[in-house]
């Protein structure tokens, strides 16, 4: 009996004005990383939100999102639930909105070599299994952005509009630098059997990589030193608690596979021929504005840059609303142009 390629489950949408299909598509026995290795998973598992009919958009973010951007399995809020989902920007009652999650998964004992474009190959099979040739924009964000311009470089054909935020054409050496430490920390960990404590310490680190100095100084500038040395400060509190709350939310392989990932982005600007919008925020010490203006320059099809500023720093593409969402109310407008007959099927 041959398996077959594509699975389904319909569940019930958490807003009525929008279907839900979670998808599991098989990954062929023949598929290889470009490293050569082997994903330990057999299957991708992605979701489908909206009509039948519309244009499709690709939305993905850092590398601890995953399939529910508007509603978790549980009804809580998803990593972007105010910007996807019905009447949103990205809107899940007029579009077609597909997202997946990031191989390897939560569960991953091994580390593996995954790069982005390993990603853009995965999602060309979830497509493969809807039949859908074309996605008709991709959004993505942080990691999304890497994988959405990987997959712009290596299928060409296949997309029509990207929208990249908080990301550039390369891994910038001081990002690779602090996600080094994290690594190390999270292998210490795992050598010394301490693997939770070694994911809490990590994201503490991450989180000083994610937000900025200004932020830091706002909401803990006027704290009071601890009585004695070794005793933990206000903002020493803060990490440590968000630490804490990350632990269980991935492996530490995982982790290191996808940390590593990040590293190993890169991409040729001029091989990016689809409508390209961008947005970096100059505060971002992570992905710098100034490699992101780098890439605008040698993109043959920029639409448009938005440069903007927050003291949320990377993570601005998880706060600042209003930035994100006018960017992506201009970007994606073209959509509903294109093809009124089907928006209002």
């Amino acid at each position: 009996m041959t398996t077959p390629l594509l699975s389904e489950t319909p569940r019930r949408s958490a807003r009525p004005e929008s279907s839900v299909r979670d998808l599991a598509v098989v990954i062929p026995d023949d598929f290889r990383l470009v490293s050569g290795e082997r994903l330990a998973a057999v299957h991708i598992r992605a979701r489908l939100i909206g009509p039948a009919a519309g244009p499709l958009v690709v939305v993905g973010g850092g590398i601890s999102a995953g399939r529910c951007p508007d509603v978790t399995d549980a009804g809580s809020p998803g990593w972007w639930a105010w910007a996807v989902g019905a009447a949103a920007v990205v809107d899940t009652s007029r579009l077609r909105v597909l997202a997946l999650d990031w191989l390897p998964g939560g569960d991953q004992d091994e580390i593996v070599t995954v790069t982005p474009t390993d990603q853009a190959r995965l999602l060309a099979l979830v497509l493969d299994a809807l039949d859908a040739p074309v996605v008709d924009a991709f959004v993505g964000a942080s990691y999304g952005g890497c994988v959405g311009m990987a997959f712009a470089q290596a299928y060409p054909e296949r997309i029509e509009r990207l929208v990249v935020i908080s990301a550039a054409h390369r891994a910038h050496p001081a990002a690779t630098a602090w996600r080094g430490v994290q690594r190390r920390i999270l292998s210490l960990g795992l050598a010394s059997g301490r693997a939770d404590e070694a994911v809490a310490l990590a994201r503490e680190l991450a989180m000083t990589t994610y937000r900025t100095a200004e932020e830091f100084d706002l909401r803990f500038g006027s704290g009071e030193a601890p009585v004695q040395a070794g005793g933990d400060y206000a903002v020493c509190d803060y990490l440590t608690d968000r630490g804490r709350a990350y632990v269980g939310a991935t492996s530490p392989q995982r982790w290191i596979t996808l940390s590593d990932s990040l590293d190993r982005h890169r991409v040729v600007p001029e091989q990016i021929h689809c409508a390209l919008t961008l947005v970096g925020f100059t505060t971002d010490r992570l992905v710098p504005i100034e490699d992101i203006r780098a890439l605008a320059q040698r993109v043959p099809s920029l639409e448009r840059l938005v440069e903007a500023t927050s003291i949320f720093g990377h993570d601005a593409f998880l706060k600042e609303r209003e930035v994100v969402c006018d960017v992506l109310e201009t970007a994606l407008a073209p959509l509903f142009v294109a093809r009124p007959q089907e928006i209002a099927a």
